[in-house]
């Protein structure tokens, strides 16, 4: 889960403050060592020599692989005045991103498509790919993954619309099951204009290169 905190806008030596969110994980920090005993314990179970000098750092290194997967530090959402009136669409293509499927433990990996029609405020470009990687450390399923970002986007920039499109390829399909390798999922959240005008929602998946 995610809290958001917003400071107040206010003054400093005759400055404005420029209003921020700051993103903070509410999960428990990973016990990297419980968690390697656990790999020790499933190598164990599956059958593996886990006294063979190839298995010796295996827990260790698993488990500091899904530490990585799982834990994302705080970041600050800058926003700015959109003293221009800028009301064309701002669109960031091809976000890369990793996450794991929290029904295998398998990753799925792919690119992120994110858009916003500014209103009041804009944010900072990079800070759109840092709110896909915020949300995309932990255990997910694209659908709410998706949906996640733009719903943070929509809710702290009050933009006259959203859209985000992820792309992504799932171990759990290519390695398991129907082994469907190369397969990609696509999906969609649109808020807003995005939504509601299908000229604008166009626009957007004809710049992100949907469909092509």
């Amino acid at each position: 889960m995610t809290s958001t905190a917003r400071s107040a806008e206010d003054h400093h030596d005759g400055a404005p403050r420029t209003p921020q969110l700051r993103l903070v994980h509410d999960a428990v920090p990973v016990d990297v060592d419980a968690a390697a005993d656990a790999v020790r314990a499933l190598l164990r179970a599956l059958g593996q020599d886990i006294d063979s000098e190839h298995l010796a750092d295996t827990p260790r290194r698993v488990a500091a692989a899904y530490a990585e997967l799982l834990t994302c530090g705080p970041f600050t959402l800058t926003t700015f005045p959109n003293d221009d009136r800028y009301d064309e669409l701002v669109l960031v293509r091809e976000v890369p991103f990793r996450s794991l499927c929290e029904h295998h433990l398998l990753p799925f990996h792919g690119v992120a498509h994110v858009g916003y029609l500014p209103a009041e405020r804009i944010v900072g470009l990079s800070k759109l790919a840092r709110v896909v990687e915020h949300f995309s450390r932990g255990l997910q399923v694209q659908e709410r993954l998706t949906q996640q970002i733009a719903d943070c986007l929509q809710s702290n920039l009050h933009a006259r619309g959203v859209a985000v499109v992820l792309e992504a390829e799932h171990m759990c399909m290519s390695l398991r099951g129907v082994r469907a390798a190369g397969t990609r999922t696509v999906t969609s959240a649109l808020l807003g204009l995005h939504r509601e005008h299908p000229a604008t929602r166009a626009e957007f998946f004809a710049l992100a290169g949907i469909g092509r």
